[in-house]
Formats: structure tokens, sequence, C-alpha cells
């Protein structure tokens, strides 16, 4: 019963989001079914439909889990927009500063560049919190502004090729270059950027739900954000459970540079991130905070995305504005009905998350 719940509420609330969105393309005079029509297959064709949607999903899986991984916790981690960033460029410096390495040895170090880059800038609000007790909202938030700025200035000053007039990086060494799914699948060009990242984010998922719920440690950090006082009662610290839940949230985040710079641009390009970091905030809630959950939500937003460019160029009146919409829309319902049941907001999650 607890299961079917747990689906049936996320269900509801995409319908509910489309039923909406329905109405407004019929206000400004356009069909719906027709525009769905559009929406929806687009995004489920073959190759480049699916290969595309894919694509668009594997950034917000990585940043589903990083949110889930803070919310299991009881943390709100706002800051995955500035930790995928700074991983990002992390990641592009060390393709570049070791670009002559062999693929062996590079691939790893960008790898392991993303998961530190990440983790370290999610370590931040982490100590701030367990420290000072300042709250992790505001922080992760002055944290994105910091890191963003930041990376804008080392690729505009350090990094960026004289004259090119595109705010982004050189190009990372060969070696550093990670394979499209297009060299494994029979029919699926490789000129579609789908890569093995978007395996890394599946396997990913399953790493989290087999350390959140089969190990001592993802015990330890789901206790703490369901009663930080029965945890502490427990023997368990808070504050190191605070720390470690926002490094391993920044470190999932940052995996967003090993998708960005490794299997597609090969380069930090400045402004990739289609809010990644925010919508994955969605994707969690969408996903009732479960990894295979965020899988299925990440691929409904990839599906949004991926039509929404369909929609803005062969509909009459209705835009691409009405993936917003619907992403708006589908965020409201869920939220609303996470309210009413007092786990969502300064009313419940919040409320969880004081040491």
């Amino acid at each position: 019963m607890k299961l079917l719940r747990e689906l049936v509420f996320p269900l509801l609330a995409v319908l509910a989001a489309f039923v909406v969105g329905g109405i407004l393309i019929l206000l400004i005079g356009d069909n719906p079914i027709q525009a769905y029509k559009l929406l929806i297959g687009s995004a489920l064709s073959w190759p480049d439909g699916i290969g595309y949607t894919l694509f668009y999903a594997t950034p917000l899986i990585f940043t589903g889990l990083a949110v889930l991984v803070a919310f299991r916790c009881g943390l709100l981690n706002i800051g995955a927009e500035g930790q995928l960033y700074v991983a990002a460029f992390a990641t592009a410096w060390v393709g570049i500063t070791l670009a002559q390495r062999s693929a062996w040895i590079l691939i790893p170090l960008c790898f392991l560049a993303a998961v530190l880059a990440g983790g370290v800038w999610g370590a931040i609000p982490g100590i701030l919190k367990a420290r000072f007790g300042s709250h992790e909202v505001i922080n992760t938030i002055m944290l994105n502004f910091i890191g963003i700025a930041l990376v804008s200035y080392f690729t505009q000053y350090h990094y960026k090729v004289p004259g090119d007039p595109i705010m982004e990086s050189s190009e990372i060494g060969q070696g550093a270059h990670i394979a499209r799914l297009g060299h494994f699948i029979h029919g699926l060009p490789e000129r579609i950027p789908l890569n093995l990242a978007f395996v890394l984010a599946l396997i990913c998922c399953v790493l989290v739900y087999l350390f959140l719920w089969r190990t001592k440690w993802g015990y330890e950090l789901r206790a703490t954000g369901a009663s930080p006082t029965a945890a502490e009662y427990g023997g368990i610290s808070i504050r190191k459970q605070i720390i470690i839940a926002m490094t391993i949230s920044g470190s999932l985040a940052g995996m967003v540079g090993i998708n960005e710079v490794l299997g597609y641009r090969h380069r930090y390009y400045d402004g990739f991130s289609d809010n990644y970091g925010f919508t994955g905030i969605a994707v969690a809630l969408l996903g009732r905070n479960h990894p295979f959950g965020v899988v299925i939500a990440a691929l409904l937003f990839g599906v949004l995305q991926r039509g929404g460019i369909y929609v803005d160029g062969f509909s009459e009146h209705v835009t691409k504005d009405i993936v917003q919409v619907l992403q708006g829309v589908i965020i409201l319902f869920v939220a609303a009905e996470a309210f009413f049941r007092g786990q969502f907001g300064s009313f419940g999650l919040l409320k969880r998350s004081k040491v």
C-alpha cells in the first residue's frame, strides 16, 4: 500500500500538470493534443529523440541524486549549480594541464577532479553548518555566485584561447575524451552526444541506493535526517553526518562535469548548465527522494526538454516555454502534496535539518 501511494502521488502530479498545460494551450488558440503529440513523440523517436532525451536526463540524474542525499540527512542543497560549475572547470583544467598523458591516466584523473572539486565545494556549507550552525540554504546560494564567478574569471583571463569570441576554455587532451554510446549501440549515430556518463549516472543510482539502505553509514545519515535528537541519543555524530552528506552531495553534482567536459564539449564552456542544479531539486522531489525514482523523474524532464525544441519550431502558437510551465506546475503539485504531509519546506524538512 505504501509503495502504491508513493507511485500514485507523483503520477497524479504529472497528469495534473499536463491538464493545466492543456488548458493554457487551449486559451492561446492551439490544439493541446497535437502539441503534446509533438512534445512527446519527438522526444521518443529513434534515434535522435531518445538519444537526446537520455543525454538531457544525464545531468539531472546526477543533480537529483545530489539533492536526494542531502534531503535524506535533513538538508536542502541549493548549491548543486555552483558545485557542478566548479567541478566542470576542474575537470577541464586537469584535461588541459595534463593533456599529453595517456587516456589510462588522464581519464581517471579527470574523474577524480570532478568528484573532489564538487565534494569540496559541497563540504564548505556542510562544515559551516556543523561547526557554526549557519543555514545550508543561505551558504549554498552564496557559494553558487562565488563558484560561478571564479570559474568565469579563470576561463576569461587564463584558459580562454586568445581571439576566441566564445567564453570557453581551450580543448582538453584527446586522451580525456570518453566514448559516446553511438560507438557501442547500432543505429545510434555518434553525432548524438549521449556518452558513457549516462551509464555512470545509472551506476551512481545503484551505489547511492546501496549506500543509503544497505550500509551502516547510510543508516546513520538517514537517521540524522529523520530525527537528529534521536540519532544523537543513539550515539550518532550529527555534525559528522552533515559534513558527509554535503560532501557526497557535492561530489554527485560535480559528476555533471564528466558528462559536459569529457563526453560532450571537450572543454569548459561558460554558462553550459541549463539550471541543472535547481532542476535537480524538482527531480528529487518528484522521484520521492529515491534513486530509482530520480531516474524516472530525470527521464521525464529529459523528454520535456527535448520535446520543447520541436514544439517551439513546429507548433503554430505554442513555444518551448510550455516546458517551463509544465515543470513549474509539476513542482507545485508535488510540493503541495508534500506540504500537507509535513515533509517539505520550512514546516518539515528545514526543521529536521537543525543540529
